[in-house]
């Protein structure tokens, strides 16, 4: 494994796994500028002000409310933030969008209407139109003037997208695509102006299109009954000969694929973003709970059980974050080094996107799991009144679950995070066989039993090498194994996927944590050394549950007992005392009465 860095480096995608970073090569929540933390208050008061008021009425699908608040949102320019000028937008860079996807996510189905429009509802314009639709679509997309939705589920066709049955065919003088077919979950479907729709030309050229929403043959269904996100408007759509003028094909005809993939990878980092923004004001909400609430003559908040709670969820938000905005600086970094290579926008910032695709995948995973933690946990923490619709912990509940569903599965995601990884290195932009020869190699050597290095976090900066190692290990030889055969051991794919998210998030943690160190002191990131030191040792924990499971999925004697006893050796934590730890943290939020990172 490559362990020597420059004080600045700017690692590729998936390369976290082979090559060491250092505190200087990531950013942080600590590293917003000044703009950017006015930003985020921003979003975060309209929020409350706009939207946390209305919540009951949205729930309703009071007609006209959501329309309103986007308009609103529109006029405060959290819209069109990251649209270029020279299109109604403000310009801002990948970071500053992710800081206001997190700021906003808070705010439950608003939240969902208001990235399906800016992301999924507008990108697809902005990224692969020409430049006449963009200057006809974008700046009232912008401004909120129109409202935009996304069309490529159907009910027969979700995660295998490419098997849509919608078809598109070119009328006889040239002038229209006849569309003819329906797509389901689309949402703002029940206002929307301007419909990015996925159709199959002559039956297998599958092709975007922008359909107006009073396109002649194109028809809403009822309003979906939901589990969750009820207030974000749900229905089918349907086409029946309806006529697309043959100027609204998006992009090229045939590579329609490449819009609702490319749209995905940001789309996946902004829902983490979002579930982020949601955990904070959840927790936020819970520990107030756990104030007021008194059993036993005292407050719950008094109690281990729920100090534990309220720890664990800070911790898995505060690691979270950590791995969001290392990504989105990744993105960011890459996408100016394109602009400055002469690709176009479009270009730069897809292709940035699809350099950390990896990263992406792994993030929409934590993230949407995370944020489901936290409500699981809230709702217990508030016990039967966390059953009462009274409480809008309930709603949190219910409006968490579809995030693990929405902008790929999580288990497509987690098999795209292995074979996306493999495929870069079978083009050769990743090298994952020295590093796993290498570990195969010290497998056989005799083991390192401690290090001289008493430098401060030391131990974990060695224990994030040897999580790397335990991937590595297990991946190398599966693949080494199975060759082929290994893209349908799904189950053993998610249990490297577990492997790598987990190691991710508790390096990105780390780096954060060490940077603070460099800049604030020990004293001064304590809890944080806390959060970042239990993560690891339960993280470590986990990770050898991972990995046992694929081991033994597919190795069996001597060389599984090798693999078992190097696993073992790579996943070992010093002692620490978590209980402890977790109620510093606990005890911080309870005295602050509020999530405070």
């Amino acid at each position: 494994m490559d362990t020597t860095v420059d004080k600045k480096t700017s690692l590729k995608g998936a390369e976290f796994l082979v090559k060491e970073s250092t505190p200087y090569d990531v950013f942080t929540p600590e590293d917003f500028n000044e703009e950017q933390r006015m930003i985020k208050e921003m979003a975060e008061q309209f929020v409350e002000k706009e939207v946390t008021p209305v919540l009951d009425r949205l729930d309703k699908l009071e007609e006209g409310l959501m329309p309103s608040l986007l308009d609103k949102a529109g006029e405060q320019g959290l819209l069109g933030a990251s649209f270029p000028e020279a299109y109604g937008g403000l310009g801002k860079d990948f970071v500053t969008a992710t800081i206001i996807n997190e700021a906003l996510g808070s705010g439950h189905s608003f939240s969902v209407a208001m990235a399906a429009h800016t992301g999924i509802g507008s990108l697809p314009i902005l990224y692969f139109g020409t430049e006449a639709q963009k200057q006809k679509y974008i700046p009232k997309l912008a401004s909120g003037e129109m409202k935009g939705a996304y069309a490529l589920t159907e009910p027969n066709s979700g995660s295998d997208a490419l098997s849509a049955k919608t078809t598109a065919k070119l009328s006889d003088d040239g002038k229209y695509y006849l569309l003819n077919g329906q797509k389901c979950w689309i949402t703002n479907s029940g206002f929307a102006d301007v419909f990015t729709v996925f159709a199959k030309i002559d039956g297998d050229k599958f092709t975007g299109f922008i359909v107006d929403k009073d396109t002649p043959g194109f028809t809403l269904g009822a309003e979906e009954h939901k589990m969750g996100i009820k207030g974000s408007s749900t229905r089918q759509i349907y086409f029946q000969d309806a006529k697309v003028p043959a100027e609204n094909v998006l992009g090229d005809i045939g590579k329609g694929h490449l819009i609702a993939f490319n749209i995905l990878n940001i789309g996946r980092l902004k829902l983490c973003a979002a579930a982020l923004g949601a955990c904070k004001k959840t927790i936020t909400n819970v520990v107030n709970y756990a104030i007021t609430r008194e059993q036993f003559k005292q407050p719950i908040a008094n109690f281990g059980a729920i100090k534990h709670k309220l720890a664990e969820m800070s911790i898995r938000t505060w690691m979270a974050e950590s791995s969001l905005f290392r990504t989105a600086q990744l993105i960011e970094q890459q996408e100016q080094e394109l602009l400055a290579a002469g690709k176009p926008f479009n270009e730069a910032v897809l292709g940035a996107a699809e350099e950390y695709a990896v990263e992406c995948a792994m993030l929409k995973v934590n993230g949407s799991e995370v944020l489901d933690y936290v409500v699981d946990e809230g709702v217990q923490i508030h016990g039967g009144n966390g059953f009462s619709d009274e409480y809008v912990i309930s709603k949190a509940y219910r409006d968490a679950r579809i995030n693990r569903i929405f902008e790929g599965t999580n288990e497509i995601n987690r098999l795209l995070t292995l074979d996306m990884t493999l495929k870069r290195a079978m083009k050769g932009k990743l090298d994952l066989m020295t590093p796993a020869m290498n570990v195969m190699k010290e497998l056989m050597s005799i083991p390192d039993f401690g290090s001289d290095d008493e430098t401060p976090f030391s131990k974990e900066k060695k224990l994030i090498l040897s999580l790397k190692k335990a991937i590595l290990l297990v991946a190398g030889a599966a693949a080494q194994k199975l060759m082929a055969r290994l893209e349908t051991e799904q189950e053993l794919l998610m249990n490297i996927a577990d492997m790598a998210i987990e190691t991710f998030t508790a390096e990105s943690g780390l780096l954060r944590l060490l940077k603070m160190v460099d800049t604030q002191g020990e004293s001064a990131a304590a809890l944080q050394a806390d959060m970042v030191r239990t993560y690891l040792t339960d993280a470590a924990d986990r990770i050898h549950k991972y990995g046992k499971d694929a081991i033994n999925s597919f190795a069996e004697g001597d060389e599984q007992r090798m693999m078992l006893l190097g696993l073992k050796r790579f996943t070992k934590t010093e002692p620490f005392n978590t209980k402890d730890a977790r109620r510093r943290i606990a005890d911080k939020l309870i005295a602050e009465n509020r999530y405070i990172w």
